[in-house]
């Protein structure tokens, strides 16, 4: 079974979503292992601080029954989905990595191009598994992480 890593972020009630939507998303996969909380500001638009982790747990399932899984518990907690990609969110859950699948499917891409383009991804991707390798970089996480331009977070 392969390892599936969610990128997971809030900015709405962050304190009360993220707790809850680890709760369903172990209800619904299983055990999670989990990163520290990171704090980011908002990309793209004016807004409170986001708070971050990421997530890994195993499944049999297919990365787009769990990409639609996701979506769900997104929109049990509030999520609109507005005109405008960059906005407030009560929950935002990201399908990041399916094993070492690559794979481009219409809104699926993984691994997700935000992993080595934001820190509030890749840190606590990092954190969790420094030593495994990037499916098409072939970096381990730490090397991203270390090589990784701070200026500006």
């Amino acid at each position: 079974m392969p390892d599936v890593f969610l990128s997971i972020g809030s900015n709405i009630a962050p304190e009360r979503h993220i707790p809850v939507a680890l709760r369903d998303l172990t209800e619904q996969f299983g055990p999670l292992e989990i990163s520290s909380t990171y704090e980011s500001e908002a990309v793209g638009f004016e807004g409170p601080l986001f708070q971050n982790l990421v997530a890994r747990f195993t499944s049999d399932l297919s990365a787009e029954s769990i990409a639609e899984q996701l979506r769900a518990i997104e929109e049990r907690h509030g999520r609109t989905r507005e005109s405008q990609k960059f906005s407030s969110r009560t929950l935002d859950i990201d399908l990041i990595l399916w094993g070492d699948a690559i794979i481009s499917k219409g809104r699926l891409l993984i691994p997700r191009p935000e992993i080595i383009r934001y820190a509030f991804v890749l840190e606590p991707l990092a954190e969790l598994v420094p030593n495994l390798k990037h499916p098409q970089i072939g970096k381990t996480y730490g090397e991203i992480w270390s090589q990784f331009d701070r200026a500006g977070i």
